[in-house]
């Protein structure tokens, strides 16, 4: 089959969806009208037989149709962090031979992210198929003005709590009630199709999988090799003909991108890892009779852009700033909310264009909600709120760091940069 990847590329690259926001030659915009993740969760629910899921189309027909129609199940594999062009120099450094044969005969493509380009944002996205501006997790750190904090939404605690997780359920919030829609479990349950999720054992219980994960079989692991071989040792123990989704999440990419930056040599040799594993533990191992209908999707939730530390980002070395913000920014590093004090958004501004002269965009946040950049679907009823006044974002490897832990992170994502909102989409199938 073709390989997409470059005319998407470009196709995506060259038409911006929102030409009214001031684009630079390193940004790209959300491709959600079929050339983002976004489009996944709804067209793995058509080729299991269900209902759309949510109000994105489905992805583009050139990354669909070659597949065929007779899928029985779909084995999903989200590797966390893995960008486009962290994807192409693993290729060009021929680590990626396990999938070579899968990449000749299959589709492979690039998507967009969503916006903000981050997991907090993008897995809810996979797991309802709607957008940020939908499901309203806008954020690593989001304002929840109802329950009087600044939230951790992976964690879900106080973001300034360095105490443990699940805190947020202490003030009322129950995460298995979060979502006013069906997630992915139920709504494919409904239509016969059975779900499953492979989560690091350390996260399978989080506030974030309880929520997310309703009616889904959770399986638990503990390293790579472990997940492939249990992977395996659940597909053994069920049906040949049953329809199936199975999600499969592997988070260490973006943790060391995060920690040694995206280009770090132990990055490449993470992907070589994934890849080497997967083609000794699960497909040599695969049984044959589980193959027929049997489509399996590498994707990502998002890139990564380095960052080299900087002082300058830190905005407790900016005390003039912190004065003008009724709250401490929220949101990403890369995608931050500011909520000026009324009377003081001119000093804002003011100080961005002095203390870092054209390596911030501040836009309304208005007209971020107007061109609907957080994604399609009925807002939140909360969102204006989450996103506050204004929406600084940066440029290059700008960004503003306001944690009181040390700043030590390499690589970060959540902005509109190409690095890290390109992402890999392989799609093959077993049979």
């Amino acid at each position: 089959m073709p390989d997409l990847s470059q005319s998407l590329l470009e196709e995506i690259c060259t038409e911006p969806r929102y030409p009214e926001f001031p684009w630079r030659e390193d940004q790209v915009s959300p491709a959600y009208h079929g050339l983002s993740i976004l489009n996944i969760p709804t067209t793995v629910a058509q080729w299991l037989g269900a209902p759309p899921l949510g109000v994105a189309p489905a992805l583009d027909a050139r990354l669909r149709e070659p597949l065929g129609t007779d899928i029985r199940q779909v084995i999903l594999i989200l590797i966390d962090g893995w960008g486009w062009y962290v994807f192409q120099q693993a290729r060009e450094r021929g680590w990626l031979e396990p999938l070579e044969p899968f990449i000749e005969k299959g589709v492979l493509g690039v998507l967009t992210s969503i916006v903000p380009s981050t997991t907090a944002a993008a897995i809810p996205t996979f797991w309802t198929g709607r957008s940020a501006a939908e499901h309203g997790i806008t954020g690593y750190e989001v304002w929840l003005k109802e329950f009087g904090t600044i939230a951790n939404m992976i964690l879900h605690s106080p973001s300034f709590f360095q105490v443990g997780p699940g805190l947020l359920e202490k003030a009322g919030f129950k995460p298995e009630d979060y979502l006013p829609f069906p997630t992915m479990g139920p709504h494919l349950k409904a239509a016969g199709v059975e779900t499953y999720a492979f989560q690091h054992h350390t996260i399978a219980n989080s506030g974030l999988s309880r929520m997310l994960f309703r009616e889904v079989n959770v399986a638990t692991f503990s390293g790579i090799a472990d997940l492939w071989m249990e992977l395996v040792a659940t597909m053994q123990k069920t049906s040949a003909s049953q329809r199936r989704y199975v999600w499969v999440y592997w988070g260490l990419v973006d943790r060391f991108g995060h920690k040694k930056g995206p280009l770090n040599e132990q990055v490449f040799a993470e992907i070589r890892t994934i890849l080497w594993t997967w083609k000794t533990f699960f497909l040599e191992a695969f049984p044959t009779e589980q193959r027929r209908g049997t489509l399996v999707i590498f994707a990502a939730d998002h890139g990564m852009q380095a960052t080299p530390p900087r002082a300058d980002f830190e905005v407790r070395h900016h005390p003039h700033l912190m004065r003008t913000l009724t709250l401490p920014p929220t949101g990403e590093n890369r995608f931050i909310y500011l909520y000026p004090k009324p009377g003081r958004t001119k000093t804002m501004q003011s100080y961005f264009e002095e203390a870092w002269p054209d390596t911030f965009t501040l836009i309304p946040a208005r007209e971020v909600l107007r061109w609907r950049l957080l994604g399609p679907g009925d807002p939140h009823p909360a969102l204006p709120d989450r996103i506050g006044h204004w929406v600084a974002i940066p440029h290059g490897d700008a960004y503003l760091w306001w944690s009181p832990k040390e700043n030590e992170l390499r690589g970060r994502h959540g902005g509109l940069n190409r690095t890290e909102m390109l992402v890999p989409f392989l799609a093959f199938r077993l049979d």
